[in-house]
């Protein structure tokens, strides 16, 4: 994969609507693995901020599923393990 060429994951939205997304990474926590998305059509190169969707991704049979995070906590401890990883490199 190119530079700044990403997997594109098509998801339904809250309103049932098909919500294209780029797949920027998955990383693990705690043996639980979670998506970064950003809008398919979000310019990474711009220097606008780009909204990051967070997501669970879980293995069902052969394929996998995007969840969302309901559970603030569970969200506040992936994102500080985002954040502590990040600034690491």
């Amino acid at each position: 994969m190119e530079k700044n060429e990403f997997e594109i994951i098509k998801t339904i939205g809250e309103e049932g609507e098909e919500i294209e997304l780029k797949l920027i990474d998955i990383v693990t926590v705690n043996d639980v693995d979670y998506a970064l998305l950003l809008p398919a059509d979000a310019d990474m190169d711009n220097d606008e901020e780009c909204e990051i969707v967070l997501m669970r991704l879980k293995q069902d049979d052969s394929e996998y599923v995007f969840e969302t995070i309901e559970d603030d906590d569970e969200f506040e401890l992936v994102s500080q393990a985002i954040i502590e990883d990040d600034s690491d490199e």
